[in-house]
């Protein structure tokens, strides 16, 4: 990892004032699916940087491309966040996201998701679309792990370009796999009921 990533981890950590909670669930280097709620373009990178070093270096958050190379910034930020950009104008039967992120983790990476799609504004998380479930359907070998992100709505509120340092906190609960036969939409229930279930501890 080089040196801009881990000043640019320090600066989302103390912009977002991120304390960490691992509830029966411990760092690994392992691979892993972070999946999380998603209400602020900072999630990934304060999620990203809350992670132990060792765990880091090998997790690549997943975000959208369009809006991660909109100007020099975002596109030198994705760069030392090793982000995965994922085109949502260009998706492909035979190009899909999931095809994309299965090969480029390889046998090496984990990655940061956000099932909900786009930036959610309200109290209810909206539905989680089916990408998670085709993760855990090509590589069952992978450790899903749900991750809820509290407050950073408010660290960077819709709209704005620079971020209000506040507290927020980021709990981490037990990994989950897709069960043998799990129909789809009862096992995207189950992980948004895993994500919406930290909020309460």
């Amino acid at each position: 990892m080089n040196v801009t990533a881990n000043v640019l981890a320090l600066i989302a950590k103390l912009l977002s004032g991120a304390t960490v909670r691992w509830v029966d669930c411990q760092p690994d280097t392992c691979q892993r699916v972070y999946f999380a709620n998603h209400t602020s373009h900072l999630d990934a990178l304060v999620l990203w940087s809350s992670l132990p070093k060792n765990v880091r270096v090998r997790t690549r958050p997943v975000a959208a491309k369009d809006y991660w190379e909109k100007g020099w910034v975002r596109r030198y930020m994705a760069k030392n966040f090793n982000v995965l950009l994922i085109d949502r104008q260009k998706i492909k039967v035979h190009q899909s996201p999931v095809e994309l992120m299965i090969r480029e983790i390889r046998d090496e990476y984990s990655l940061i998701v956000f099932p909900e799609g786009a930036r959610n504004v309200g109290e209810e998380m909206a539905e989680f679309k089916s990408g998670l479930y085709y993760l855990g359907k090509k590589r069952p070998d992978l450790e899903l792990v749900p991750v809820y992100i509290d407050n950073m709505n408010r660290v960077l509120p819709r709209g704005e370009f620079l971020p209000v340092p506040l507290l927020s906190c980021i709990t981490i609960g037990p990994p989950m796999w897709l069960e043998t036969g799990e129909p789809k939409f009862e096992f995207l229930q189950r992980a948004r009921e895993a994500v919406r279930r930290l909020k309460d501890i």
